[in-house]
């Protein structure tokens, strides 16, 4: 469904990313791994074109995205949750699900509250006083209104509770049991275990590993060490 391929991305005259070679399939789950300024945001905003890359190239359903602006990025079927999160402070959870609600499809705001129970428990109550977690499943509600064919995740475990990573990662794998193809971003290697199909780990703007994730569960020690790099 996506690859890129030589993707090589610069911040002015920083090289972020390096080479980098991905392949999504359709209905799986890629977890990238890295550590904190390796490249892993940098990728998902290369893809979304929310950064433009360099060099390379990164094909999605066939077409190729390179140099596309991001809203057409979006409308060739792309969801983006970026690390942020980037909910609408001043309005309700369901007037946040509302307003990406574009077009009739698989997702309304009732596919939206059955996915996310906890959001409809507030959904009067306005997004900024929500917690962490919530806001992270309204951020990722909302880019299912959409209906992507692929959702970009990006550090959605990022200044969580274990508990609420723990509901995080059984609704991934609900989003994936109902077919949905997703890129999470993480650090934390027992989340990116629990919740992917293959996962890589960039190291300084470049993969380092890739695997299917029942080999990665066999080298475990071997990704500590290069996360440890």
């Amino acid at each position: 469904m996506l690859t890129c391929t030589n993707l090589n991305t610069w911040y002015g005259p920083a090289h972020i990313l390096f080479d980098v070679d991905i392949n999504v399939s359709e209905g799986r789950v890629l977890s990238i791994l890295g550590r904190n300024g390796v490249g892993k945001s940098t990728l998902l905003k290369s893809i979304m074109g929310v950064v433009s890359p360099g060099s390379g190239d990164i094909e999605f359903c066939g077409r190729s995205l390179f140099g596309i602006s991001t809203h057409k990025v979006a409308q060739s079927g792309i969801g983006y949750v970026p690390e942020d999160r980037r909910v609408f402070a001043d309005l309700t959870v369901e007037e946040n699900l509302e307003i990406a609600e574009l077009k009739p499809g698989a997702w309304s705001r009732r596919e939206a509250f059955c996915a996310f129970p906890p959001l409809e428990e507030f959904r009067s109550r306005r997004a900024g006083l929500l917690s962490g977690g919530q806001q992270q499943m309204l951020s990722i509600a909302r880019a299912m209104m959409g209906n992507p064919r692929l959702l970009l995740v990006d550090e959605p475990t990022e200044g969580l509770s274990p508990i609420m990573v723990r509901t995080l990662a059984r609704t991934i794998h609900d989003l994936k049991n109902a077919g949905q193809t997703m890129v999470v971003a993480a650090q934390d290697l027992a989340f990116a275990l629990s919740i992917a199909d293959d996962l890589i780990v960039l190291d300084r703007g470049r993969v380092v590993y890739q695997s299917g994730i029942e080999n990665a569960r066999v080298e475990i020690d071997k990704i500590r060490t290069l996360l440890a790099v």
